[in-house]
């Protein structure tokens, strides 16, 4: 019953949130999480403790932007932390929230039309209270809504992007747990082959001769990889090597992980996220920049099951945070030329 009664605690938190308004988010906040809440969102948002201080730096400016805000979510599963350093149970929430943007949002213009901020938010529990959270959201995808380009062309699709393909993302009730450790497994499987391919490991030569074998072992052929903006989605393993994982691997060396802060899965669905993930190399070329000092990747993984191998995968990096890191600014760079 833990994972069900912590589910109800963040059905709790997202039914206040949908009832305030920037004038009273504050308290709605306050009243399912903790005094020394703490919440992590991307840049330029970052670290806040408390629920006052996330509602000053995102809640009421998102909501003095955006009105007639409505959670559009796709999927919502719980699970127990996998890694030591973070025990207890996390809830995960991926979506849309969609709204009007009558005003502008920090770089981005007021459109008064249809909007969709796509999220992923990760609540751990204790107590009755949410006592920690990490909200990843696509800025640059909601800067391409208003017709802003900050990033020369990705290299895969940008869309808005669906929810699972087999509409059974919402898990409410409770699941078989030997169905979310079978989703973990998988999950620890696929990031194991990642590091057995990876040049950083011991300088060792890759065990697999092709990405497509390394991909094989876990992912079904018409797997969905639905990445973020300034990337962008992509579909089958071969499309998946050419738009996303060549490009990735080519372009940025010496890859250092650092590995999640939460990892967790319930029946076929599960994910995680870090803080940060991993450092990078940029050579020059990746997202169409050129070479920059090292620099973190913030992530968020979300994965759907189907038998024995993974089917789809919804991605969050903080790219805004990433491109900082190398002198690239991108919301001040915007701001300064709308000025």
């Amino acid at each position: 019953m833990a994972f069900q009664d912590a589910k109800a605690v963040v059905r709790a938190h997202h039914a206040s949130i949908g009832q305030a308004d920037a004038s009273t988010i504050g308290a709605a906040l306050a009243a399912h999480t903790s005094a020394d809440w703490h919440w992590r969102g991307m840049h330029p948002f970052y670290e806040q403790h408390g629920a006052a201080a996330v509602a000053d730096s995102f809640w009421q400016p998102f909501l003095t932007a955006m009105s007639s805000v409505q959670r559009r979510e796709d999927i919502f599963f719980a699970g127990e932390n996998g890694p030591s350093h973070a025990p207890g149970v996390w809830v995960v929430s991926m979506g849309h929230l969609m709204g009007l943007l009558d005003k502008p949002f920090l770089c981005i213009p007021a459109t008064r039309k249809l909007t969709m901020l796509r999220y992923a938010e990760f609540n751990r529990v204790k107590d009755g209270k949410i006592v920690e959270t990490a909200m990843f959201f696509d800025l640059i995808h909601m800067m391409h809504q208003a017709g802003l380009r900050p990033l020369p062309p990705q290299t895969a699709q940008h869309l808005i992007q669906p929810g699972p393909r087999t509409h059974d993302g919402l898990l409410n009730d409770a699941q078989d747990k030997a169905e979310g450790q079978k989703t973990l497994r998988l999950i620890e499987k696929m990031i194991g082959d990642i590091a057995a391919n990876s040049n950083s490991v011991e300088n060792a030569a890759p065990r697999d001769a092709t990405p497509q074998d390394e991909l094989r072992r876990c992912w079904t052929d018409d797997m969905c990889w639905w990445g973020p903006d300034g990337i962008g989605a992509t579909f089958t393993i071969d499309r998946y090597i050419e738009q996303h994982q060549r490009p990735f691997r080519t372009q940025n060396a010496e890859r250092e992980f650092f590995g999640h802060k939460a990892r967790l899965a319930e029946g076929n669905y599960g994910g995680f996220f870090g803080w940060a993930n991993l450092s990078v190399l940029p050579l020059g070329g990746y997202l169409g920049l050129p070479a920059g000092p090292r620099a973190e990747m913030r992530v968020v993984d979300i994965y759907r099951r189907e038998g024995d191998k993974l089917a789809e995968n919804w991605i969050f990096i903080d790219i805004l945070h990433f491109l900082k890191q190398q002198g690239l600014d991108v919301i001040a760079r915007i701001e300064a030329t709308a000025g």
